[in-house]
């Protein structure tokens, strides 16, 4: 889809080139997309234009305050490397801001005009503090081949005759916060009286621009923890040395800010903090976010990155909807930089204290960190909001809330009639003429909810008997979590799912047992890994569990392939808090390899247990919290394979292609789903994402072991060594333009017993690859269905990676079969990192941005030939078996599947 979507975004013309009346390459696109769909997408279309015409490419990228285009113009200039342009520094005064006579437009098109006719320029430089401008800055007109504009007003008519690409962001805290107010003052406004009120310029002087964009992008982000910051806090009445050193080393930075907070209108006298709305001001700008979205684990605060700039008009317009401010104090901070960490003393004005605060966005570095600078508590977890209220007490409401007329019935007081499926679409675009409301209004929320709602307990009738006999086991026996309603995407899925163990720890205690289950692919793995992070728990694989026996027929999908009598065993062992033996399986050989300890303790009293049968009832019934992902790759797959067959003519739904790739999944998985506590769709593509890029530098050029330990970090480093091979598979009658390319193929990895799939091709830009930072896991079922619709394997690569990694940057030596020299790669998150590595190895000038497949060219006929001859034979053997023994399409797809990837990996084991 992704290639069809950039092919209609371009038609014949441009602004350097055209004759038509519009001035841009781009033609309206009737759709809206992801936000990280439209972040591909921006990126793809930046790089063809760039083929397409000679000169500079210009962006803008606009939208109302809150929505996310400043974070889409950085993740674009991260990748593509090009020049931003904030319009806030064309300010010319201290007025709002989004007030368009408050713009200097003439700089800025007079800025732009010079820099497409290859001219340097100099953009002015406004400073918030000091509410003024301050200077110029100087952009060289070589310095990129792309400018980004971003703003407010950036699709403006004045500057739409400059701009080559129109991108349009609406959503974000921007429509997050219309569903908070709505939610909070009920249906006694109209929508667009609320957005009048809240962003009284936008409908009059931002949306009518946005129906301007090519490409429109409905921003759903309002939160994460995927990189959560970590912080401790302690009072600072005696700074000791090792932290004084550390200001007196480092550059200090001061800030003062003033902090509000907001109380619904509707609120009660005794309101959930966690329902008002915090403003911080700095300066001429305001950031806001909605309730007190915070985790408190041990001495740990975990916070999300879920603050967002917002006009000032906002705050006037949510005071005029009835909020009441009931609590407002300065916080004046002084802050240095440590490595990747913030150190900073910050002082309360209401409380008269000052306290040290660490911040850091991994949790063991923050933690030695604090040790290493002798900062020792005692730790504070509360909040200063808490803090003031506790020492000051709740303000009250200056006016008694409204009474109304009708009950409000809440999300989790509804009753659940029978637990409904939950799937996630996989149409990524979505046509306007299908909302019920402009896409600029919220396409993807229909009905206004709550930022997030709230666990709550139920118990059976035992547990309305005389308390006093109930002994503790009892007791936890008897209390259990209501499942939530509705389903959740995984930003807010991740925050529940850790509230939820919190929850359950506080009204259950110790030990808390959690099951994550889903299909193949949809980012359980990822999930459990995120929360153990947060939570500081371990996570167990169901995987662990595998009988060796059936592994060997590559049952990975049955439910009889686990040891269920083991597994049943440590978990009523972790219950009853004993110390009990997990097992420990090697995928690559197909066996049991040992057993791990594993315990609960007061430190850590929660184990996660993740797998595709992890919500199967008898494993479920011991379990404390149930949770089920769907999505992710398996979603994924299903529109590719859908896509793919649409290509040659052939029309498949949905649910035919789910049946034939994920045989196993609606009979003997979904089931067992819907009964979970938490249900998350994965909408979540690590292709597509900026937030998992790992940038990758490639080369054929020979580099010695002795310089590569030379550019890796000798008291970090490592290595080891995986054999895999690489299997491309095409579904015959795509149209190819003569060639073989990567994008018309799904690569499946057979490495260390797993199979991977990646379905989509990487971003490549100037030297780099930008891929993302793990491959997922499919079971060997989903192999066979692909076979079965008629895909072909058209190549396949065996290789052996010799593997050096220090933390932050992974070398990986390929050595691949029939290739006269091996491969190397330099990866990392840092793009900078990766790129020194390079030039340390003195690689500049060799890298290479083809595929294994585009790279083994040479050899791909002689290659192939063997793999269609092997699945030939292993089909005709099938078969033979089928007419014997009669046996049914789920086991056909099992067996010839097995026979397949077991010859291929037998193969390649007996050559190593």
């Amino acid at each position: 889809m992704d290639d069809g979507v950039v092919q209609r975004v371009f038609q014949e013309g441009g602004r350097d080139y055209e004759s038509s009346s519009t001035s841009s390459v781009l033609q309206s696109l009737p759709l809206h997309a992801s936000f990280d769909h439209g972040y591909y997408l921006l990126v793809k279309s930046i790089q063809e234009l760039r083929q397409k015409k000679d000169g500079l490419v210009t962006v803008g990228i606009g939208g109302p305050s809150g929505s996310g285009k400043t974070s889409l113009a950085e993740k674009v200039a991260s990748v593509i490397g090009c020049t931003i342009i904030s319009m806030e520094n064309y300010r010319d005064g201290v007025d709002e801001g989004n007030v368009l006579d408050s713009l200097d437009f003439d700089t800025l098109v007079q800025n732009l005009e010079d820099l497409t006719k290859g001219q340097d320029t100099m953009m002015p430089v406004f400073d918030y503090q000091q509410k003024k401008r301050i200077g110029s800055k100087a952009i060289k007109s070589s310095s990129s081949g792309v400018v980004v504009v971003d703003g407010t007003y950036a699709l403006n008519a004045r500057l739409r005759s400059l701009l080559d690409i129109r991108v349009a962001v609406v959503g974000g805290v921007h429509f997050s916060l219309l569903s908070k107010v709505r939610y909070d003052i009920g249906d006694s406004c109209s929508l667009d009286y609320l957005i009048d009120s809240i962003f009284p310029l936008f409908r009059k002087n931002i949306e009518p621009d946005l129906h301007h964009a090519q490409i429109r992008i409905n921003n759903s982000f309002v939160s994460s923890f995927r990189e959560a910051i970590y912080k401790l806090k302690c009072r600072s009445e005696t700074p000791d040395r090792h932290s004084a050193f550390a200001f007196q080393e480092n550059e200090a930075k001061t800030d003062n800010f003033i902090e509000m907070y907001l109380r619904p209108p509707s609120a009660s006298e005794e309101a959930r903090i966690n329902d008002w709305i915090k403003v911080r001001q700095s300066g001429i700008r305001y950031y806001l976010s909605l309730g007190d979205q915070r985790i408190v684990d041990k001495n740990f605060i975990i916070r999300p990155k879920a603050e967002f700039e917002v006009g000032r008009m906002t705050l006037g317009g949510l005071l005029a909807l009835g909020y009441n401010v009931v609590v407002s104090y300065k916080r004046a901070s002084i802050s240095v930089n440590i490595d990747s960490l913030s150190l900073s003393r910050e002082t309360i004005d209401t409380l008269d204290e000052t306290y040290m605060v660490l911040r850091g966005t991994n949790r063991k570095t923050v933690g030695a960190e604090a040790l290493k600078l002798a900062i020792n508590g005692p730790w504070i977890t509360k909040s200063y909001l808490e803090m003031i209220l506790e020492r000051k007490g709740v303000p009250r409401l200056n006016t008694p809330p409204p009474i109304s007329s009708t009950s409000v019935v809440t999300n989790q007081e509804r009753m659940i009639a029978a637990p409904r499926p939950i799937r996630t679409t996989s149409n990524l675009v979505t046509r306007l003429e299908d909302l019920s409301q402009p896409w600029t209004r919220s396409p993807t929320k229909l009905k206004m909810e709550p930022v997030l709602a709230a666990w709550h307990f139920i118990s059976s009738d035992t547990l309305h008997a005389d308390s006093s006999v109930i002994d503790s086991s009892s007791f936890r026996d008897t209390i259990k979590l209501a499942p939530m309603p509705d389903s959740y995407d995984l930003d807010r899925g991740l925050l529940l799912s850790v509230q939820a163990i919190q929850a359950l720890l506080e009204n259950k205690g110790l030990p808390v047992v959690v099951g994550i289950g889903g299909p193949s692919g949809s980012g359980k793995t990822s999930l459990a890994h995120k929360m153990a992070n947060i939570v500081g728990c371990e996570v167990v694989s169901l995987e662990s569990y595998f009988k060796s026996e059936q592994v060997k027929d590559f049952k990975y999908d049955d439910f009889s392939s686990l040891d269920l009598s083991l597994l049943s065993k440590n978990i009523a062992d972790i219950r009853n808090r004993r110390r009990t033996k997990a097992p420990i399986f090697d995928l690559e050989t197909g066996a049991r390899s040992g057993f791990k300890d594993l315990e609960v303790s007061e430190d850590c009293g929660v184990i996660i247990f993740e797998g595709v049968y992890a919500l199967h009832p008898e494993i479920r019934k011991s379990l404390d919290l149930w949770i089920a992902v769907v999505g992710g790759v398996h979603s994924h797959l299903i529109s590719r394979v859908q896509r793919d067959k649409s290509k040659v003519g052939c029309f498949l739904s949905q649910n035919e292609i789910m049946m034939t790739v994920f045989p196993m999944f609606q009979q003997h998985i979904e089931p067992h789903l819907v009964h979970a506590h938490l249900k998350i769709r994965n909408d979540f593509d690590p292709v597509l994402s900026p937030e998992s890029s790992l940038f990758v530098l490639k080369t054929n050029k020979q580099v010695a072991y002795q310089d590569i330990l030379k550019v890796l970090d000798p008291a970090k480093f490592c290595s080891s060594i995986q054999n895999f091979i690489d299997i491309y598979l095409r579904l015959p009658g795509i149209p190819t333009n003569g060639q073989f390319t990567e994008s018309d193929c799904i690569r499946v990895r057979i490495c260390e017993g797993r199979f991977a799939v990646l379905i989509r091709e990487p971003i490549r830009e100037g030297n780099f690859i930008i891929q993302p930072k793990v491959d997922f896991d499919i079971s060997i079922s989903t192999v066979a269905g692909l076979l079965n619709l008629g895909y072909q394997a058209v190549a396949y690569i065996e290789a052996s990676a010799f593997i050096y990694q220090d933390g932050k940057i992974l070398i990986e030596v390929d050595h691949l079969q029939g290739s006269p020299s091996p491969y190397l790669q330099i990866k990392g998150v840092d793009k900078d990192a990766v790129a020194a590595a390079g030039s340390m190895l003195k690689l500049d000038g060799s890298y290479t941005t083809k595929g294994s497949s585009s790279a083994s060219e040479s050899s791909q006929s002689r290659e192939a030939s063997p793999l269609e001859g092997i699945i030939e034979d292993m089909q005709s053997r099938i078969r033979r078996l089928e007419r014997r023994h009669t046996i049914n399409t789920v086991l056909w797809t099992f067996l010839m599947s097995a026979l397949v990837g077991y010859s291929l990996y037998q193969r390649k084991r007996k050559e190593y």
